[in-house]
């Protein structure tokens, strides 16, 4: 005699396997949609600050605290520290260099220290950085 299988009885841990083999790639998906939201966010909001602190840096009487806390208002809230080097071309210092020499702000900070998942698996090394150019507005 021949029993005849319904449909549910052969797939009865079917899902289960299934489930065990998307699950995983579902869950890596997702993560790293955050990890390149973080990444594009933090690498916004360092352009608004670089761009922020140059406009500050190339106005008579500026200085490296000024400038500093220009960086820190705009990041204010947003969890970012970032390393800021201020340079020009100009033979003397960018706190003295004369119009209209170029002033650059570089703000840089690691992905490790600012990624919302500790450590993170797909941008992990990453550096993001953010620079602004405007010309000196300082007089002879």
């Amino acid at each position: 005699m021949v029993r005849t299988v319904r449909a549910g009885e052969r797939r009865s841990g079917a899902a289960a396997v299934e489930m065990a083999v998307v699950l995983p790639l579902f869950i890596a998906l997702i993560l790293g949609t955050i990890e390149a939201s973080r990444l594009g966010m933090v690498s916004q909001l360092l352009h608004v600050a670089a761009r922020d602190a140059c406009r500050a840096a190339v106005l008579p009487g500026a200085t490296e605290a000024g400038v500093r806390a220009r960086v820190d208002a705009t990041l204010a809230g947003s969890g970012i520290d970032p390393t800021m080097v201020i340079s020009t071309t100009a033979a003397s210092s960018w706190t003295t260099a004369p119009a209209p020499n170029p002033i650059t702000v570089t703000l840089s900070v690691p992905f490790d220290r600012v990624s919302w998942l500790g450590d993170p698996f797909a941008f992990g090394g990453t550096t993001v950085t953010a620079s602004a150019t405007m010309c000196s507005e300082k007089d002879d």
